[in-house]
């Protein structure tokens, strides 16, 4: 997948900052833009970080969707 594909997915559910140090480290800073949570990755390959941040992204969306539509006594919630 390009690395534009993933941007765009990802800022579906983030705001990004994207700074870099003067050795040329990368730091990308994910904002949730519902709950404000705040995830960090570090890297000096924009590719890899851009990777490792789609690769998070896609962990919270399945985290997120894992759950709907099955009923609490499933889920192991008892009333």
């Amino acid at each position: 997948m390009r690395n534009t594909t993933k941007l765009k997915q990802i800022l579906l559910k983030y705001d990004l900052d994207l700074s870099m140090d003067e050795d040329g480290l990368m730091t990308l800073t994910l904002v949730d833009k519902i709950t404000g949570s705040l995830t960090s990755f570090e890297n000096s390959s924009y590719s890899s970080l851009l990777s490792k941040c789609y690769s998070h992204f896609l962990k919270t969306i399945k985290s997120e969707t894992d759950f709907k539509g099955v009923k609490p006594e499933a889920r192991g919630v008892k009333h």
